[in-house]
C-alpha cells in the first residue's frame, strides 16, 4: 500500500464503486464486497476515507496544474489568461446540466454512514449516538472513531462547497432509492441557513469523534475541524448581515424560496435573521479562538528577507509553502503529501517562470502596506514615491519597505530562484529573468508582468515538469487568528483585546509596525476603494478598522484561494454593477521596465502583445487586442453571487416532467429557469 495522499493509501474497493445518476440525484451503489463482511474493521473504514480524501479536500491536484495559488484567479489578485464569463456581459448562462449540482460524493458518504453507524451502535444510523458503547467493528475504538469523524468531517466539506455555490441546498443524510417520489422529495432545497446549521452540526460530530486519537497531520485532526467551524459559521455570518433584507437570504424580499409551500413564511431558527447573525458569529468567535488559543505562539517564524544564497539563513516562512515534509510544521494542520514519481504536481514548475500566466494585479501589490504600517498613498505619489516608499517604475523599487509578505513572494528579475542545486531538476531557470509579457500567454508567460513565488522551492530537484513533490497545505492555524478578528468586530463593534493581540502576533510575524490604530488612521477609504474591491460592503465604504482586518486578510492569504469567498461573503462586488474594473500589472509605458522590451506590438490587431499607452501606462492583459473578452473591464451581475442551478433539473422535479415552475426547486436569485440564458439582474 503506497502511502502518497495524506500517508493514507489510494486504493480502489470494490465496495464504494458507487454509480452516479447524471441526471437526478444517485443511484443505489452497485457493491461487489457485501457491506455486512466488510465495514466490520477500522482498517477497513480508512481506507474508505483514504479515498475520499483526494476527491474532496482542497490540494495541488496532479499534473499540469499550479495548485491552490492559482484558486485566487479571476479575482482583483490574479487574473489568468482566460477571463471567467461570471465577469463578461452575459457570458454566464444557466446550464442545461451541471457537474456542480452534484451528489455523488454525499451518496458515497452517506452510504458509509447507513453501513457503519448500526455497527458503530447507534441503531437510528444518524450518528445521534457517537459513544461506542455498543460498537461491534474491531481494530479499536479509539480508530474506529476517528475515521468515522473523518468521514463526518468530509460530509461537511463536501456540503460547504455546494452551499457555497448554491446557497439553498438539499440537506441529505441517507443514501436514497432509485424511486422518482424519493428523489424528488430529497430534491428540496434547505434555506442557506439552515445547511450552515448541518455542516456545523456534522463538524460537531467530528470534533467529539476525532478528539479520541491524535494522528498525524497528514489525516484529519479535531483541530483542523475546530478550524473549518470557525470558517462556515464567519461565511454564513457576514454574508446574513450583508445581504439581509435581499433575495438572497431567507424570507428577504423576492426570496425564491418563499415561493414554495415548504418554505411559506420561513421563520429563523433563532427568531430571526439579526438573531442568525450573531449565532453564527458567536460559534465563529468561539471556535477560532478555540485553534487560535492553542497555535498562537507557535506560528511559523518569518524571518523577514528571502534566502539568496545556500550561506544565508533559511527563512521557515517561505519554505513552509514548499517543502516535502510538512509535519514537523505546527503551523499547518492538515497537508497532503506528494512523492517522487508515484504521485507529483507542477507547483514548482510554474511558480519559476509567470505562474502559467495567472498574473498577480497591480492592486494587490499597491494594496500591502509599508513596512511602518502605513498605506503606499501615504508616502508621495503612486509613481514616483517619497524616498521611503520608492514608486512603481520597477519591481525592484515596489519591493523597498514594504510589507516582508509581498517582499518574499513578489518576484524581482535577478533574484535567485533555486539555491540548492540538483542534477535530477531537468528544469527551471535559476536566476529570475524579465517577465516575459510579449511570448506565448499560457505555460511561460507572464500576463500581467507581476509573478510570484509562493509554492517555489528553493531547491532544484523539485523542477522537473510535472515531477514537483512538495507538500499542498489545506488547513493552517493562522486562519484562526485572522476568522477571530474578524468575527469579534462584526459582531461586536469593537477590537477586544483578544483580537488586537492576535492582529499583533500577524503583522510582527510579517515584520510590519504592530502599531495598529497608526495604520487605522493613516487609512484613506476612498484611496483603498482605487484598489481593493473588499472596501465596499453592497454600495457603500466600510470603516478603517473593519477595512484593515480585511485587508490583513488579503495579505496573509494571498494566492491561496481566499479572495474569491471572501468577497461574496462581504458583498464586495455590487460596485461592478455599475463601474467596470481593468486589470493592470506592471507600470510598463515610461519606465526603465519599458527598456526590458524591444518587440513591443500595440496597434491593438490579432499582432499585438501588449496594451497601448493610449490608454494606460500600465499593461493591461485584455485590452492588447480589440477583440478580448473583457476589453472594456469586468462587470457583475448580482445573480452571480451564487451559481444558476440546472435548467435540466427543474424537469426531472416537476410534477409533469414539462413545466418548470411545478417543480419542487427554485432557482436562484435574478437567474431564469430557461438553459442558455444569462442572468435576468
Amino acid at each position: 500500500m503506497k502511502k502518497i495522499y495524506f500517508k493514507t493509501a489510494c486504493i480502489a474497493i470494490a465496495a464504494m464503486t458507487i454509480s452516479s445518476c447524471e441526471d437526478f440525484l444517485d443511484k443505489e451503489p452497485e457493491a461487489t464486497i457485501s457491506p455486512e463482511t466488510y465495514f466490520i474493521d477500522a482498517t477497513q473504514l480508512q481506507a474508505y476515507a483514504d479515498k475520499l480524501y483526494a476527491d474532496i479536500l482542497p490540494s495541488h491536484g496532479t499534473g499540469n496544474t499550479y495548485g491552490i495559488y492559482a484558486i485566487d484567479t479571476n479575482t482583483d489578485n490574479q487574473v489568468g489568461v482566460n477571463v471567467s464569463d461570471r465577469w463578461a456581459d452575459g457570458r454566464w448562462k444557466v446550464p442545461n446540466s451541471d457537474s456542480n449540482w452534484n451528489f455523488g460524493y454525499i451518496y458515497k458518504l452517506n452510504y458509509f454512514f447507513r453501513q457503519v453507524l448500526p455497527k458503530f451502535g447507534d441503531t437510528n444510523a444518524d450518528g445521534t449516538d457517537i459513544s461506542g458503547a455498543n460498537n461491534t467493528i474491531t481494530g479499536g475504538l479509539d480508530n474506529v472513531k476517528h475515521f468515522i469523524g473523518e468521514i463526518y468531517f468530509l460530509r461537511a466539506s463536501e456540503y460547504f462547497k455546494r452551499y457555497q455555490m448554491f446557497g439553498d441546498f438539499p440537506i441529505i443524510t441517507t443514501p436514497l432509492n432509485d424511486n422518482l417520489d424519493e428523489l424528488t422529495e430529497a430534491s428540496k432545497r434547505s434555506p442557506r441557513n439552515e445547511v450552515a446549521r448541518f455542516i456545523i452540526s456534522d463538524l460537531d460530530k467530528a470534533i467529539s469523534l476525532l478528539g479520541s486519537k491524535d494522528m498525524a497531520t497528514t489525516r484529519i485532526n479535531k483541530d483542523v475541524a475546530v478550524l473549518l467551524k470557525s470558517r462556515v459559521a464567519l461565511f454564513e455570518g457576514t454574508w446574513l448581515k450583508y445581504f439581509k433584507g435581499t433575495a438572497f437570504v431567507p424570507g428577504g424580499e423576492g426570496w425564491p424560496g418563499g415561493t414554495k409551500d415548504y418554505n411559506a413564511g420561513y421563520q429563523y431558527p433563532s427568531g430571526s435573521i439579526d438573531n442568525e447573525v450573531k449565532y453564527f458569529l458567536d460559534i465563529a468567535m468561539q471556535a477560532s479562538k478555540e485553534v487560535a488559543e492553542k497555535y498562537k505562539n507557535v506560528l511559523t517564524e518569518n524571518t523577514g528577507s528571502l534566502q539568496q544564497s545556500t550561506s544565508e539563513p533559511a527563512n521557515p516562512y517561505f519554505d513552509m509553502f514548499a517543502q516535502e515534509n510538512l509535519s514537523n510544521v505546527k503551523e499547518v494542520l492538515l497537508w497532503r503529501q506528494y512523492q517522487k514519481d508515484v504521485v507529483m504536481h507542477n507547483v514548482c514548475v510554474y511558480s519559476n517562470n509567470g505562474n502559467v500566466g495567472m498574473g498577480t494585479t497591480r492592486t494587490v501589490v499597491n494594496n500591502f502596506l509599508m513596512a511602518d504600517g502605513t498605506p503606499v498613498y501615504q508616502h508621495g505619489t503612486i509613481v514616483d514615491g517619497d524616498g521611503y516608499y520608492m514608486g512603481d517604475k520597477t519591481i525592484h523599487d515596489i519591493r523597498q519597505n514594504r510589507d516582508s509578505r509581498l517582499q518574499l513572494f513578489l518576484k524581482e528579475p535577478g533574484q535567485k530562484n533555486f539555491i540548492y542545486l540538483d542534477a535530477t531538476g531537468e528544469s527551471g531557470r535559476e536566476e529570475e529573468q524579465t517577465p516575459d509579457i510579449t511570448g506565448p500567454e499560457g505555460a511561460t508567460g507572464y500576463n500581467t508582468g507581476f509573478a510570484i513565488r509562493k509554492g517555489g522551492s528553493l531547491y532544484q530537484k523539485f523542477y522537473s515538469n510535472s515531477k514537483c513533490f512538495t507538500g499542498s497545505i489545506a488547513y493552517r492555524a493562522a486562519e484562526a487568528l485572522l476568522n477571530y478578528m474578524e468575527a469579534s468586530y462584526e459582531n461586536n463593534g469593537n477590537l477586544d483585546a483578544t483580537a488586537m493581540e492576535y492582529w499583533k502576533i500577524i503583522r510582527r510575524r510579517a515584520h510590519v509596525d504592530d502599531d495598529i490604530q497608526k495604520t487605522i488612521g493613516a487609512t484613506d477609504m476612498s484611496k483603498e476603494a482605487e484598489n481593493d474591491w473588499a472596501a465596499y460592503s453592497g454600495s457603500k465604504l466600510v470603516d478603517p478598522t473593519l477595512y484593515n482586518i480585511r485587508r490583513e486578510r488579503r495579505a496573509e492569504f494571498f494566492a491561496e484561494g481566499f479572495r474569491y469567498m471572501d468577497l461574496c461573503r462581504w458583498r464586495a462586488l455590487d460596485k461592478l454593477t455599475s463601474t467596470p474594473w481593468i486589470p493592470e500589472g506592471i507600470h510598463l509605458w515610461n519606465t526603465p521596465m519599458q527598456q526590458w522590451y524591444d518587440n513591443l506590438v500595440y496597434d491593438g490587431s490579432n499582432k499585438a502583445n501588449v496594451s497601448s499607452p493610449e490608454v494606460s501606462e500600465y499593461l493591461r492583459p485584455y485590452q492588447k487586442r480589440k477583440n478580448q473578452v473583457c476589453y472594456d473591464g469586468y462587470t457583475w451581475h448580482m445573480a452571480h453571487y451564487l451559481y444558476p442551478v440546472p435548467a435540466k433539473q427543474f424537469l426531472l422535479t416537476s410534477s409533469d416532467n414539462k413545466t418548470a415552475l411545478a417543480s419542487v426547486i427554485y432557482q436562484n436569485p435574478y437567474w431564469p429557469t430557461t438553459a442558455d440564458q444569462p442572468a435576468e439582474k
